[in-house]
């Protein structure tokens, strides 16, 4: 079975940190991988236009942002940007797939990416 979720939060999709499935917004079972690959683009299509930067892996992990879309951490003193997340997941882990390059090339990386130090300190 594969699935092609939607997130919301302070990570991008591929860090899979403890509880990362809290930020999960919605999800789309698929049983063919080419319909699942269909719905995958049509989410990365549509995210790609409501954000003003992404970053992509070949292995359908996507993240979109925009600037303006921050929220403060008590525990950081600082504002943290706040990510879309796109995957596409085979029995819910991340797959292992050829590259995709075509489809990717017009991610582009622009990022002042921050996360909380909290979890850079292993706490």
């Amino acid at each position: 079975m594969y699935q092609v979720i939607t997130m919301y939060g302070d990570n991008e999709p591929w860090w899979f940190f403890e509880e990362w499935q809290d930020d999960i917004q919605e999800t789309a079972a698929f049983e063919d991988f080419d319909a699942a690959v269909a719905y995958y683009e049509h989410r990365w299509n549509e995210l790609q236009k409501t954000n003003t930067y992404s970053n992509a892996k070949h292995n359908y992990l996507s993240a979109f942002w925009k600037d303006q879309d921050e929220r403060w951490c008590e525990e950081c003193d600082d504002y943290l940007q706040q990510y879309w997340g796109l995957a596409l997941l085979k029995d819910e882990q991340p797959l292992t797939v050829d590259s995709r390059k075509e489809f990717y090339e017009t991610a582009n990386y622009s990022g002042k990416a921050k996360r909380c130090k909290r979890l850079e300190q292993g706490a």
